[in-house]
């Protein structure tokens, strides 16, 4: 029996244009994650105000996510996603403006001018989320789903790892203004892969009358799909409560000692798992007992953040967030491989944008969430408490939704 091409969807130019994009936007994501972090860290010595940044983009983009997957499903995905990254470039002038003399003065006596950009990056990604998801399957056929899945979370992983290693390096070595400038640079770049793919048209739109009557038919083929619903529910409880992310430059400053520098390590060491565990799965993919192996990582998950928020030691602690980022890694590859494969073509920008709104924006929310714990808590036992509550989420999915706990496989 002949094995599968575990490089079969990175042969498409089209894809690769695609996951290229995907790379450079996301290490520009991810190094301006840290940067503002730190930055922020500077200005306010405040937890609660690093989970603020998280509510300043959840807001927005849990605002349109509904209306943006209706337009994902009436508009051609290319021109959403050219539009809504210009948007991020735009936003990546304005933080790389505030670096300026001029600039500068204008948070001197706090931070809401970040915020405020932050809350317009937040408008752009809740726009562009919906559109990335659903303009994929269009670049490949059917059949090389996991296999695109698996290659584009590897990529996607890939910058995670690079975006805040990168970040806190330039922003430790040769400061802000780089380090802003850094971002801006990859952004442009992935504007251009984008602009590069030719365009795809929609699939023939639902029968559906009125903007609302379309959404309210996504929102109910998601609620009444007890499998897509109870893999995208498991995954924001998980990423809602199980998270540290928002903690990190409190870990980095005051528990491991390791500054600006030690941060951006801790930042990458997640993904540095995911792509890892991608990697392996590109050569042996999920073929069977699907939905015990998405129950037992996002278990696993929880444990390694509980261990995580104990430890003192700088590499032990990158161990645990590397273990946890190949459980979490696991758990994206099987929920997005379930969400293409299950839902039809000219409803997935919908699907997406409640996925979006559950996945997406949980992470805004749970740095929002993880900075409310740390200040009522204390922040090692903020994350002990998630680690708990991820793997209470766990036990309730597995005995509510039979469906997926016995899912085998997906045709």
């Amino acid at each position: 029996m002949t094995s599968p091409d575990p490089y079969a969807a990175i042969r498409i130019r089209d894809f690769r244009l695609f996951v290229t994009s995907r790379l450079f936007i996301t290490l520009a994501m991810q190094m301006q994650g840290v940067i503002v972090g730190w930055q922020i860290y500077e200005l306010t010595k405040d937890p609660l105000s690093l989970g603020l940044i998280g509510l300043a983009e959840a807001i927005p983009a849990i605002t349109v996510s509904l209306y943006a997957g209706h337009l994902a499903d009436v508009v051609e995905r290319k021109k959403i996603i050219v539009t809504c990254v210009s948007i991020l470039a735009g936003c990546s002038a304005a933080l790389l403006y505030f670096t300026t003399h001029l600039g500068a003065y204008l948070i001197a006596h706090g931070a809401i001018a970040i915020y405020a950009v932050i809350f317009v990056s937040g408008l752009a990604r809740g726009f562009l989320s919906p559109a990335t998801f659903s303009f994929m399957p269009q670049l490949i056929d059917r059949s090389l789903y996991q296999n695109a899945i698996t290659w584009n979370s590897t990529i996607w992983e890939g910058g995670a790892v690079g975006g805040p290693m990168i970040g806190g390096l330039i922003y430790g070595f040769f400061g802000i203004t780089t380090a802003y400038s850094t971002v801006a640079f990859s952004i442009v770049i992935a504007f251009i892969c984008y602009l590069s793919i030719p365009n795809r048209p929609l699939p023939p739109v639902t029968n559906e009358q009125g903007t609302w009557t379309k959404i309210k038919a996504g929102l109910k083929f998601v609620f009444s799909h007890q499998i897509i619903l109870s893999a995208i529910s498991l995954d924001l409880f998980a990423v809602l409560f199980g998270g540290a992310v928002a903690l990190l430059p409190f870990f980095a400053d005051e528990i491991l000692h390791t500054g600006k520098t030690g941060l951006g390590f801790l930042r990458s060491a997640p993904a540095i798992g995911a792509v890892l565990m991608a990697i392996y799965i590109t050569r042996h993919p999920i073929k069977k007992r699907i939905g015990k192996i998405l129950l037992w990582c996002v278990a696993g998950f929880g444990i390694s953040m509980i261990a995580f928020s104990l430890s003192k030691l700088f590499w032990l602690s990158m161990g645990l967030l590397i273990m946890s980022g190949m459980f979490d890694c696991v758990s994206v590859i099987v929920r997005s491989t379930l969400i293409h494969t299950l839902t039809p073509e000219n409803m997935k920008g919908r699907v997406a944008a409640v996925n979006s709104m559950f996945i997406g924006s949980s992470n805004e929310i749970g740095m929002l969430e993880s900075g409310i714990a740390a200040k009522l808590l204390g922040v090692v036992n903020s994350v002990i408490f998630g680690g708990l509550m991820t793997l209470g989420v766990v036990g309730v999915t597995a005995w509510k939704a039979p469906s997926l706990r016995n899912l085998e496989k997906v045709k």
